[in-house]
């Protein structure tokens, strides 16, 4: 039996005359899906498999087809002759295009069966003459298939070799995916082993020396393993001794090492090629001389053995010496090499004669972590989920190490200067008296100064598709420019805005006599999901506004950030940019702007800090969910243009209609029924202007203004969605007692859905609410916002239940009409119920990635399609 190794993400070329059973051999092997054949390609193009004429255009279709499958990292075989050297060739470009490795696979079957089997084939016209010439063209190509590009060739000579094949699919030497740390990941050492000692002694590792003292491996007692991003030697004090600890570490399998450009160097040298010594070569030759040459020909052998990069963690980390872009992890090719040991240069050199590096992270869209080095950097600096951990050691920096999954730095200063570094390193630490290192939390992601915001139209434009976590979401193109609209023109910096509300849906439909909503059918609702506590909070009639406000105040805003935030706030700044918060609607515009939002966000920073809550949640800024009181402070215009002209003219019109049909009736009319209709009329009227004034009161600045706090959605590290509405509430009547005048509480009712009375008495409340002048209620499942059914689903984050005669505000004075009512009754929820769960599910995502220190981009596609969601085409009095 021949086994075949295949790598299993590569192109696949079948090479054999016709009859040499290649589509047999696929569709034995090789799913169906995965098999792209030339015969049915041509029947795509031409309707005819046979029709020679059209195989240019069906091997261009091919190729394409190919190319898709690859880009998408699946095995792709071609099923086709393959004996012509410019037909290998294209394949050999697509898979080189695609940085995967080309392997054929050669059926060489004796010709006289050959024939025996196409004449078996009706459609095969061709004479066997034709067979014959494929034949010679086959022994030709066998010896060249090496040289034309396939990385690995299988010959199967025979049909009984053929029928024993069987393949065994191989990793590629990068894919370390079932390695889950917990991970130590070192930066560039450069020859300083004192500082690598000291490093790992600081991380909790235990070095272990040989009878001359010197150390040849290290473990740990939680079983971490380290990874070195390469760079190992030159320029420092002892390559040989890291070299050796690195080696020793590896071969015991305790760490991982990928190559750096001065190993690949050094390797060369060592092989006896033409290198130039410069760069600290060098010294790393000079101290190699006092070494045995047994142990000069083990370097040679272990760089030589050294993958260009390593995914790992189930594809959530890779590592490469500078850095990797997207399209290349897991992939396999003298481009993909070269881009791991030396990154991407823009063909210019600076002011000090080297290379200008290309900023690929600032483009970087990749769902992996990357950690690199090869660029030395004074502080690590987190860019679209990647990080440089080069800090100069060699140069007088420090080495630094980041611990993950926990995105902690470590790092430990250099005992001096080794070498001067040929561009001098921003903010340099001088020497330090001894090996004491410096410990830094975690950087969150978020936005630097390489990289400017991060963000890329392409990331929210056009027809998309979002896989977001708990659900996923389609985007239409023209939902995406109406936000692009608001977000460009109205919306707040991108930074400042982490999270959108969604969408709130009703309850169902009541059938109680003059009711279109009523509580019954909430708790009736969340009864079916298998919900068995809920919370009721009164609805607040006012405005939606979300703040984010940090812990130090900054001074006003600087040029070109009026309106928006503050100037640089040092807490905030390293996950939201400069300033000190923000105060923004639901659809992330401004609250009020300039002074207001910041007189605001000062109140609300000095009720935190006097609530304890900075210390009790351990963070610098905190996300709140709100309602801003009244709703005139926000919607003055809208009720002065929508609503209140209606109050107006019907004021106007309905006694003077009164009045003549009193006359009429004076004069024996029959206009008695007309009459009791527009009586009710006027009293509707009275009902709808004293709905809407009630939530209509003077402001000025601040003063009137009340904001009613109902969720924490977020703090440093931590989202709060998990957390039940209790957690919420209770912090909230906090805020409340440290700044009453401010902070409006949510009063409330806890209920249990099979304790009838509870429901009753929460009925009532709700009764009592609205008969007062309330907008009613939202019900909400008691365990929190990432609520699920027992299916495992989200459930709506809340249920509204507005009372009787608000809904006059939404449909009209007159709706609660016996007529209109039952037309109502028969409006379809479950449009707004779809949009308002894939919102939450989208908000949750966000405050996901938010609490993870996701790139900016990741978190801003949720809440651009959040927005991109209001522009569904639902009945807005929902």
């Amino acid at each position: 039996m021949s086994t075949l190794d295949i790598p299993e993400l590569a192109l696949v070329a079948l090479v054999g005359v016709s009859g040499s059973g290649k589509s047999t051999f696929a569709r034995r092997h090789f799913a169906a899906t995965q098999v792209l054949s030339s015969d049915t390609f041509r029947a795509m193009v031409a309707d005819d498999e046979n029709d020679q004429s059209a195989s240019a255009d069906a091997f261009e279709v091919l190729h394409h087809v190919a190319g898709k499958r690859l880009r998408a990292g699946r095995l792709t075989v071609v099923d086709a002759t393959n004996l012509q050297q410019h037909a290998r060739a294209g394949l050999v470009a697509v898979a080189r295009e695609h940085d995967v490795l080309p392997v054929a696979i050669v059926l060489d079957v004796p010709e006289p069966l050959c024939w025996e089997r196409t004449r078996a084939r009706p459609e095969r016209t061709f004479g066997r003459q034709v067979i014959g010439r494929m034949q010679r063209d086959l022994r030709r190509s066998v010896g060249r298939l090496e040289r034309e590009g396939f990385r690995r060739v299988h010959v199967l000579r025979g049909v009984e070799e053929i029928e024993a094949a069987e393949i065994r699919y191989q990793k590629l030497f990068n894919d370390r995916k079932e390695l889950t740390g917990p991970f130590d990941i070192i930066g560039d050492v450069h020859g300083c082993r004192a500082e690598l000692e000291a490093l790992l002694l600081r991380l909790g590792w235990t070095l272990h020396r040989d009878d001359r003292g010197r150390p040849v491996n290290a473990t740990h007692p939680q079983r971490r393993t380290a990874i070195f991003v390469g760079d190992l030697v030159d320029r420092g004090p002892d390559s040989p001794g890291v070299l050796r600890l690195v080696m020793g570490m590896v071969g015991a399998g305790t760490a991982l090492c990928v190559p750096g450009n001065h190993e690949q160097k050094l390797l060369r040298r060592l092989r006896g090629r033409k290198v130039t010594v410069s760069h600290g070569l060098a010294e790393t030759l000079a101290q190699l001389d006092a070494e045995e040459p047994a142990f000069v020909a083990e370097i040679s052998a272990f760089v030589d053995g050294l993958v260009s990069h390593y995914v790992l963690d189930g594809g959530r980390l890779v590592v490469a010496h500078a850095g990797l872009k997207a399209e290349y992890q897991g992939r396999a090719s003298g481009r993909v090499r070269a881009f791991a040991l030396f990154g991407e240069t823009t063909g210019e050199t600076d002011e000090y004669g080297l290379p200008v590096r290309y900023p690929w992270a600032r483009d970087y869209r990749g769902a992996a972590t990357v950690v690199y080095g090869h660029t030395p950097t004074p502080t690590p600096e987190w860019v679209n989920n990647t990080i440089c951990i080069d800090t100069g050691c060699v140069f007088g920096g420090t080495l630094t190490a980041l611990r993950y999954p926990d995105r902690e730095l470590v790092s430990v200063p250099a005992a001096r200067e080794y070498y001067p570094p040929a561009r001098p390193l921003a903010a340099t630490p001088g020497p330090s008296p001894g090996p004491s290192p410096a410990v830094t939390p975690p950087e969150p992601p978020g936005v630097g100064a390489r990289d400017g915001l991060g963000l890329d139209l392409r990331d929210v434009t056009g027809r998309r598709h979002i896989d977001y976590g708990y659900g996923t979401v389609t985007v239409a193109a023209e939902n995406a420019a109406a936000a692009l609209e608001v977000m460009s023109r109205f919306a707040v910096d991108p930074r400042w805005l982490p999270w959108l509300p969604p969408t709130m849906a009703p309850c169902s439909t009541s059938t109680a006599e003059g009711f279109l909503e009523h509580p019954a059918q909430a708790f009736e609702d969340y009864r079916k999901a298998g919900v068995d506590r809920v919370v009721c909070e009164e609805k607040h009639m006012g405005s939606r506004a979300v703040v984010l406000v940090c812990r130090d105040e900054a001074g006003p805003a600087g040029p070109g950030g009026a309106d928006r935030v503050g100037a640089a706030a040092p807490d905030a700044a390293a996950r939201f940019g400069p300033g000190d918060g923000v105060v923004y609607t639901r659809t992330g515009r401004p609250f009020f702007g300039g002074a207001r939002d910041r007189a605001l966000l000062a109140r609300v920073r000095a009720a935190v800090g006097r609530a304890g809550l900075w210390d009790e949640l351990g963070t610098d800024w905190v996300l709140l969910d709100c309602e801003l009181l009244p709703w005139s402070a926000k919607a003055g215009g809208l009720i002065r243009e929508q609503y209140a002209p209606v109050g107006a003219a019907g004021r106007a019109a309905l006694p003077a209609v009164l009045e003549v049909l009193d006359r009429a009736a004076g004069r024996a009319l029959p206009v008695a029924d007309l009459r009791a209709r527009m009586e009710r009329r006027a009293t509707d009227l009275d009902r709808y202007v004293g709905a809407y004034r009630g939530y209509v009161r003077p402001t000025d600045g601040l003063d009137g203004v009340t904001l009613a706090p109902f969720a924490v959605l977020a703090s440093e590290g931590t989202s709060h969605a998990g957390r039940d509405h209790g957690w919420h509430l209770a912090l909230a009547d906090r805020l409340h007692a440290a700044d009453p005048e401010l902070f409006t509480p949510t009063r409330r009712r806890i209920v249990d859905l099979g304790d009838e009375p509870a429901v009753s008495a929460a009925t009532d409340w709700w009764r009592e609410l609205t008969a007062a002048g309330g907008e009613g209620m939202v019900v909400k499942p008691y365990a929190g916002l990432a609520a699920r059914d027992a299916s495992g689903r989200l459930l709506q984050p809340g249920l509204k239940c507005r009372g009787r005669d608000y809904l006059r505000i939404i449909y009209g004075p007159e709706y609660a009409e016996p007529e209109q009512l039952a037309v109502l009754r028969h409006r379809s929820l479950g449009r707004k119920r779809g949009l308002a769960l894939r919102e939450h599910g989208l908000g949750l995502a966000a405050l996901d990635r938010l609490a993870e220190g996701a790139p900016l981009w990741r978190r801003h596609e949720l809440v651009f399609a959040i927005l991109a969601c209001e522009s569904e085409p639902v009945d807005p009095r929902l």
